[in-house]
């Protein structure tokens, strides 16, 4: 008998018929003898729909009611699994984050996890039952409901299955694995039997919509099993993995990641002095705004430097704001450039570390195609550049291609 932390996705359980379909999954995995968790997101578009009704009766709403508007949807769906799965003959029982014990801090629509319960829960395993919990919400020590940001659900099954320290997490989604890349951009894209964290955590940070960033840290901080599968079709998902095993030679790289949320910021003419950069980050930070892309190019005479960074196109306005009113008069300069017409595009791939010319191959593949770039930013298994968005496309197909990833003719090739 093994512990299985499932995870349902918007559209996995967008539909009465969908919401069925999941509890009949579940009961297979129940009768087999398994233990089950099963953590669900509100029903697809529904979050989308109360957001839309708060932004008609207030456009500035503060976080904690919005916060108590949308962690309902998440409560609508484990009702009705918990009643879909009585129906057909399993014991089953639904809680909210609060109720599950999933403690956080108070950051409102932003909030981390700080501690799980798991009393309770067990309790309910050791009874045979199974376990419905709402994906994406806890409660901080004042007892506010508080939730964990979009994609939220996938932190919630990951964190649970670590505190549960279950065999596997599940996440259950609309594609059957991690592909090289996006197959609606590139047709010719590959499942991935496995991928490691590291790779992972670089895609879902790069823009990679099938776990968020947070899961994939939890499942490598605490060494849990992660799975992606597929609601619709059966199949062996991928599987990731803390790194690749019996494998001399990595493929160079494992898969293409492409985000056009992507806005691009510059301050011309700023006094290259000591601490400028945490003049101009430090009031962005204060924000709870998220850097990424970072470059910055002194002048000749070294008096001045044009400083660079990328933020998500959310924060694109507020940035531009705080630019304006804050940065600029307290640490000088000339003007501000902005641009949210962009994308960044992405190789992930531990083969890096023991190949060079990657960088070298990627920035000639975008020369022939006549895509100027940017930006670069690199680690050691990963070179992003920032392009144009109407590239975008062209980019990932291009670069899927010459690196070996297509799914009729993949390759290890370096250079």
């Amino acid at each position: 008998m093994a512990l299985y932390v499932q995870k349902f996705g918007g559209t996995s359980v967008g539909s009465v018929e969908r919401i069925k379909a999941v509890a009949e999954k579940v009961k297979r995995f129940r009768d087999e003898g398994h233990q089950i968790v099963v953590v669900v997101s509100a029903m697809s578009g529904e979050t989308n729909r109360l957001i839309g009704l708060a932004s008609e009766i207030n456009d500035d709403p503060t976080p904690r009611e919005m916060d108590m508007l949308v962690s309902t949807g998440e409560q609508v769906t484990i009702s009705l699994l918990a009643m879909a799965l009585q129906k057909i003959g399993v014991a089953a029982t639904s809680y909210t984050g609060a109720q599950v014990g999933i403690r956080t801090d108070s950051a409102h629509t932003k909030a981390r996890i700080q501690h799980i319960d798991t009393d309770d829960l067990r309790a309910d395993l050791d009874g045979g039952k199974v376990v419905v919990v709402a994906g994406f919400q806890g409660v901080d020590d004042d007892g506010n409901i508080t939730t964990l940001g979009r994609g939220g659900s996938d932190t919630t099954g990951v964190a649970l299955a670590a505190a549960l320290k279950a065999d596997e997490c599940q996440i259950y989604t609309d594609v059957d694995g991690v592909y090289t890349t996006d197959p609606r951009v590139c047709s010719k894209a590959r499942r991935l039997e496995t991928v490691t964290v590291e790779e992972m955590l670089e895609m879902a940070s790069l823009g990679s919509k099938i776990l968020q960033i947070r899961a994939v840290e939890f499942a490598g901080k605490y060494n849990v099993p992660l799975r992606v599968l597929s609601s619709f079709e059966d199949g062996p998902g991928t599987l990731i993995v803390a790194e690749e095993e019996d494998n001399m030679e990595e493929p160079l790289i494992s898969g293409i990641a492409f985000n056009v949320n992507e806005a691009k910021l510059t301050l011309l003419n700023t006094p290259d002095i000591p601490g400028v950069a945490s003049k101009i980050l430090g009031p962005i930070a204060d924000s709870n705004i998220e850097i990424d892309m970072i470059v910055q190019n002194v002048s000749p005479d070294g008096n001045t430097t044009d400083f660079s960074f990328t933020v998500a196109k959310s924060d694109f306005k507020t940035t531009q704001r705080i630019l304006t009113e804050t940065v600029i008069p307290s640490v000088g300069g000339g003007e501000l450039r902005a641009d949210d017409n962009i994308a960044k595009v992405s190789l992930v791939g531990v083969g890096m570390r023991s190949h060079a010319g990657v960088a070298s191959k990627m920035f000639r593949v975008l020369a022939e195609e006549g895509i100027n770039i940017r930006m670069v930013s690199t680690s050691e298994i990963k070179i992003s550049v920032l392009i144009d968005e109407k590239f975008m496309e062209l980019a990932v197909r291009s670069l899927h291609t010459a690196f070996g990833l297509d799914a009729e003719s993949v390759s290890d090739e370096t250079a």
